[in-house]
C-alpha cells in the first residue's frame, strides 16, 4: 500500500484505531481488505497496490455502487469513503449459509433489478468486470452491443495476448459473423448488475444479505441468467419464480450457451486456461 492510500485511510477512521486487517482478495493490481475498529465497526477497502495508469475499475465499481444504493440502499454495500484510487464500503456479515428457498429469494431481487428500464443498452460510463474495462457506449441495436463491446471485445484480448486454438477460433468467428440470426435483435433494456455470480451474492443465516461488485449497464436481463446457469448456481426454482413477473424467452434454451460462451472467455482471460474446456462443450452446444 502506498502512503497515500494508507494516509486517506487513517484520515477516514479519524480518531478510531484498526484492530485487525484481513486481506479478502488480491489481483488486477487491486487488494481488497476487512478493517475492523476498536469500536467495532467493520469496513471493506479497496485499493491499487501500484499506480494505476489505466481504466480505472475502483471508479467505476464507486459509480456503479453510488447508482445502485440510491435505488436498493439495503441490498448493496453503502460507500464511505471514494477516490481514484481508494474505495471504502460498508463489510456486509455473511456466512453463506442458504436456505432452501435461497433461490426464489435470489429471485425476487434479480426481478427488482432487471425492472429497471433503460432506453438504449450501455451507460453513461464504462463497467468493471474482473478488472478488466467494458465499454458501455451506448448502442439501440443489442447485437452491436453485445457483439462489439461484449463477445468480440473479450475474443480479441485472448487473441492479442495468448490465442486459442485454431479450430475454436474459427467456431467463435463464424459465430460473431452470424450472431445476428442467433440472439435478440431488439429485447427489453434492463439494468443488469454486470457481475452477477455466486461468489457477489451474498447469504447470511438464510437471508439474501447483499449483492457486491457490481459494473452496472443497461442490457438483456438473461444474459445475466445465463451466467447464474452456468455455474449451476440456480435451477428451475429460480427460473419459474423469476419468470412469474418477468417471462423468458422461449427460445432461451437455444443462445443461452452464447450468452455463457462470453463469461467462458472473459474466465480464460481473468483466471485459467482451464476455461478453455467449457469453451469447447459450449460451442458444441451452439453448433
Amino acid at each position: 500500500m502506498n502512503n497515500l492510500v494508507e494516509n486517506k485511510i487513517i484520515e477516514f477512521i479519524s480518531d478510531k484505531s484498526i484492530i485487525k486487517r484481513t486481506t479478502l482478495s488480491e489481483a488486477f493490481n487491486m487488494k481488497c481488505e476487512r478493517i475492523i475498529l476498536n469500536d467495532e465497526t467493520n469496513f471493506v477497502v479497496k485499493y491499487y497496490q501500484d499506480k494505476n495508469i489505466g481504466f480505472n475499475s475502483i471508479k467505476s465499481e464507486g459509480n456503479s455502487l453510488i447508482f445502485l444504493t440510491e435505488k436498493f440502499p439495503l441490498l448493496f454495500p453503502n460507500i464511505k469513503f471514494l477516490s481514484k484510487d481508494l474505495l471504502i464500503i460498508d463489510f456486509i456479515e455473511h456466512n453463506n449459509l442458504k436456505k432452501n428457498d435461497y433461490e426464489e429469494i435470489l429471485a425476487k431481487e434479480i426481478v427488482k433489478l432487471h425492472k429497471i428500464r433503460g432506453v438504449k443498452y450501455g451507460f453513461n460510463f464504462d463497467a468493471q468486470i474482473g478488472g478488466l474495462k467494458q465499454s458501455n457506449t451506448f448502442d439501440s441495436n443489442w447485437i452491436n452491443f453485445f457483439r462489439d463491446n461484449r463477445l468480440n471485445m473479450i475474443f480479441e484480448i485472448i487473441n492479442k495476448n495468448d490465442p486459442m486454438p485454431k479450430h475454436i477460433n474459427v467456431q467463435i468467428e463464424n459465430l460473431i459473423k452470424n450472431l445476428e440470426n442467433r440472439i435478440p435483435k431488439h429485447p427489453k433494456v434492463s439494468l443488469l448488475h454486470g457481475d452477477l455470480w455466486e461468489g457477489n451474492i451474498l447469504f447470511n443465516d438464510g437471508r439474501l444479505v447483499g449483492l457486491i461488485d457490481p459494473g452496472i449497464y443497461f442490457g438483456h436481463n438473461e444474459l445475466e441468467i445465463a451466467y447464474l446457469t452456468w455455474f449451476k448456481f440456480v435451477s428451475s426454482k429460480f427460473i419459474n419464480c423469476y419468470s412469474e413477473e418477468i417471462s423468458i424467452d422461449k427460445n432461451f434454451n437455444e443462445y443461452e450457451p452464447i450468452y455463457q460462451l462470453y463469461f467462458s472467455l472473459l474466465n480464460i482471460h481473468l483466471w485459467s486456461r482451464e476455461y478453455i474446456k467449457d469453451t469447447e462443450f459450449l460451442l458444441k452446444k451452439i453448433f
